[in-house]
Parts: structure tokens; sequence; C-alpha cells
């Protein structure tokens, strides 16, 4: 117990957990202290001062004080017990996103180096650089990862929990495109996308979250909702940045709530037109229940046996999809 509160109390910063629960502050002047309203009793005049190096606070008008588990636990009206274990599920989700965060900037690091990468992206029509860069794709080459991550502190069996490696030791990722999925600034999961004869898709076995790049997105009256992340990627090169992605044809209940978020929202759902009509199921079936909510949702027809990226493979532009979008019913 001793050693999980002094890991607490090294690792979790009291000023970053007051921010980021919207606490403002200013600096005391020639002091290493912040002073704001307290976060624990109606205040109308800051008197809640926070000294960042000792990683303790103080309030002058309600008279408390004490370090961040002392905090936690009168902001929560948490138990000493209760409150180490929810500052540990904390900082085990906050662990975790970094272990993420280094493997996603390791298959960022591979892509340029595996020409193979770089011809699949070509042959899939994505050759914006700066697209590639915003969208963070990287490439699994297998072998490596856990080398990698090993020399960077992390052990066997954190790197087997997170899934990013088997009970043999090998790379979940091998030959294939890495997406990271962002929320709130931090990667919760990775999609790989097979660049090989192995099954195209893969995630972690954890929430794939929101729909891929809401935060950018959300902005938008009218929404474009594709299967797959190539397909979100060749629209975005094409200037259609209204695009977003539940990767798949099935939405959770937080991926409907996210598009229902701004009423009178129109949502084009553009699937693929498979030649089993699997796309054009899902479509119909996604419609019924984004207009049950209230939303304007269209199907968006594809030429047979097309989805948005290899439409845009063969040779169509901007203007012809959204002539498309300008016919979906």
């Amino acid at each position: 117990m001793r050693e999980d509160l002094e890991q607490i109390k090294k690792r979790i910063s009291l000023l970053d957990y007051l921010r980021q629960r919207n606490w403002t502050a200013r600096r005391v002047s020639a002091r290493e202290e912040f002073v704001g309203l307290c976060p624990l009793h109606a205040d109308n005049r800051p008197s809640f001062y926070v000294n960042p190096r000792k990683n303790v606070f103080y309030c002058h008008g309600c008279g408390r004080g004490g370090d961040l588990i002392r905090f936690v636990e009168l902001a929560e009206c948490l138990s000493f017990q209760q409150t180490i274990a929810h500052l540990q599920r904390g900082f085990a989700v906050a662990h975790d996103s970094e272990l993420l965060d280094k493997t996603a900037d390791f298959f960022q690091t591979q892509l340029h180096r595996h020409p193979e990468a770089a011809a699949y992206l070509q042959q899939r029509g994505l050759f914006d650089a700066g697209l590639i860069e915003q969208l963070q794709i990287g490439y699994a080459p297998g072998g490596n990862l856990r080398a990698h991550l090993r020399g960077l502190g992390y052990s066997f069996e954190l790197l087997l929990g997170a899934g990013l490696i088997s009970d043999q030791g090998r790379d979940a990722f091998c030959r294939r495109l890495i997406f990271p999925f962002r929320q709130q600034g931090r990667v919760i999961n990775l999609y790989g996308r097979s660049i090989g004869a192995a099954f195209p898709h893969r995630l972690l076995p954890r929430s794939k979250g929101g729909l891929f790049a809401w935060e950018s997105v959300r902005v938008f009256s009218t929404v474009i909702l594709v299967e797959g992340l190539l397909d979100l990627a060749v629209l975005w090169q094409a200037g259609l940045r209204n695009v977003t992605s539940a990767i798949g044809t099935h939405l959770t209940s937080d991926q409907l709530s996210q598009l229902c978020d701004q009423p009178g929202r129109c949502v084009y759902i553009a699937f693929d037109n498979d030649a089993n009509d699997a796309g054009q199921r899902a479509s119909r079936l996604l419609r019924a229940t984004l207009q049950r909510t209230g939303l304007d949702a269209r199907i968006l027809t594809l030429p047979p046996g097309h989805d948005p990226n290899s439409y845009f493979v063969s040779g169509a532009t901007a203007s012809d999809f959204l002539a498309l979008v300008r016919q979906a019913q």
C-alpha cells in the first residue's frame, strides 16, 4: 500500500488533476503557488492555493488542506481506500494511453521505412503527405514492436494485457497500416488494415470509442458516414472534411448519440455497394434508426461493386461524389 501511495503522489500532479476538472487559477506573484476559487465550498473570491512543487493545497476560506489524496477524499466524498482505488484507476487509464501513444508513434516512424506500405497507400489512392501525417497513419511490419516497447520499460505482461502481443510474444499487428483512434487527445485504440492476404480488419480488444475524428467533424450540420478509414481518408483528401466513420456498418449507442448531438443534422450514409447487398441493407436499417431520432438520413448509392475508396481510385472526382450526394434518398 505504501508503494502504491508513493507512486500516486509521484506520478499524478494535483495541479493537473484540478485543471482537468476545469479549475482555473493564476500564479501568485513571485511565488511557486497558484490561487483560484475553492472547489470544496461556495467561494466568491480566490482563496484556494496550490503549491505544485510540494503537490499540496490549502484553502484560507474553509481551512482545509492536504495532498492530492486528501483533496479527492473531500471533493468526491470517498473513504481513504476508495480514493486510492479511484486514483489507481485513473493512473492505469493514463498509463495505458501512454503505451498506445508510444506504439502509434513507433508505427508512424515505420511507415516510410517499408516500401510495401508506401506502395499500398499509392494503390489505394492516398498520396497527400500532409493528410497522412494529420491522420497519424503508421505501418506495422511485424516482429519489431515488442523489442522497441521493452526497451522503453514496458513489461511483457503489460503488452500482453493491452493486446499488442500474443501469448507467444508475437506482434498483434503484422503487415498492416495503422490508424490510431483518439478521444480527448488520448489514443484509445488502434485499427490495423492488412496490406496482404490476412483478414483485412483488426482492432485491439477494447472499445473503439466514438466516431472517428468526431471532434473535428461534429461542427458540421451535414455529415457523410462511411464504413472504412481508407474511405474517409480519400474523401478528406478530396476536400470533403465532413466525413466520419464507425469502422463498419454497426453504430454503438455512443456513436448514435454523437450523430444526434445537433438537432436537424443531415446524415448521408455512404456504405459499400456490395454484390451481396450487405452494405445497402445495413444502410436502410441505419437510415430508419436515424430517422426515428429526428435526423434527416439519406442513402448515397455508389456504382455497383464500389466503396468510396475504390470509386476515387477508379478516377472519380469530388464533383462526381457530390453529384451522388445530391441524388441520395
